[in-house]
């Protein structure tokens, strides 16, 4: 392999006569014989190696002006470092990300954006994540496939949730809803998102906002006025603005009996109950939903 290598920057140094009349001649030869050492590197799983010399191919690629290749080899490099380095993976697939939106390949370019979105939140890197899935959704958008732009806007939504961005939740997560109701394959999916909206709006401290808001949720979703999910807002909406912690446990405890709340609606939810006053003062910062 480091043969191979030895071999590829020979060629590049390599000086002559001929050269002078055919100077991408010798990036073909040495990226050919970079890819021969990146395949070997590969199969021995000496995964640094692949990828810097998947990267070394960008190089040789961009000299001779073949932007599809330089992309495809940024997938490479990035799929090889996302063994052993993910900050150097995650670098690879921006990049291969920016070039094929620069030669109009926006799918594929979001696809690489969406999986720095995944990589980033496993991470724990939320800001740089949701602005990941953001990217990756404006370009799906562009190629209007909407759907999987919607998917990447949940987690945007989500996202925002965590991160106490409350407004910009409320907003995706309610045109995720509006999406979703007038799609007949995702439309028992809107009453889901339009409860998560809500549940941002009680974080925000809003109740009055939450209550108003289910008056508008009802022309969004027609499935949602009088379903559970619509009675959980109203309940909590009202527990909040009475300042009254334990109804708006038993309320969340109902709701949970029947269709258990996920991690996410958990978190934003104690948020909510810390948020609520009694008497002008906030409650202490129990940890318990009940």
């Amino acid at each position: 392999m480091s043969d191979l290598l030895k071999q590829a920057e020979n060629r590049l140094n390599k000086s002559g006569f001929m050269n002078l009349f055919s100077s991408s001649s010798k990036y073909e030869d040495a990226a050919e014989l970079y890819e021969k050492a990146a395949i070997q590197f590969k199969l021995s799983k000496n995964w640094l190696e692949a990828g810097e010399t998947y990267e070394k191919l960008t190089e040789m690629y961009a000299q001779i002006g073949s932007n599809h290749e330089v992309a495809m080899n940024f997938v490479e490099s990035g799929n090889c470092y996302k063994k052993c380095d993910l900050k150097k993976s995650i670098e690879m697939f921006k990049k291969a990300a920016k070039k094929f939106s620069e030669i109009g390949r926006l799918s594929i370019a979001a696809k690489h954006l969406k999986e720095v979105g995944d990589m980033l939140e496993k991470e724990k890197k939320l800001e740089e994540s949701l602005e990941a899935f953001t990217a990756a959704a404006d370009l799906y958008l562009g190629e209007n496939t909407e759907s999987t732009a919607n998917q990447c806007k949940l987690r945007v939504a989500s996202l925002a949730g965590q991160l106490e961005r409350y407004d910009m939740a409320v907003e995706t997560f309610e045109d995720c809803a509006k999406h979703a109701a007038e799609n007949n394959l995702l439309k028992y999916s809107a009453k889901g998102y339009l409860l998560n909206a809500g549940i941002c709006r009680l974080c925000a401290a809003d109740p009055v906002g939450v209550l108003n808001a289910c008056q508008r949720y009802n022309d969004i979703d027609p499935t949602f006025p009088n379903s559970r999910e619509e009675q959980l807002l109203k309940d909590l909406a009202n527990a909040s603005e009475a300042g009254d912690q334990d109804a708006f446990a038993n309320a969340l405890g109902q709701f949970d009996d029947i269709s258990r709340l996920d991690s996410w609606k958990t978190t934003l939810l104690l948020r909510a109950k810390k948020k609520i006053t009694a008497g002008g003062g906030l409650l202490g910062d129990e940890d318990d939903l009940t």
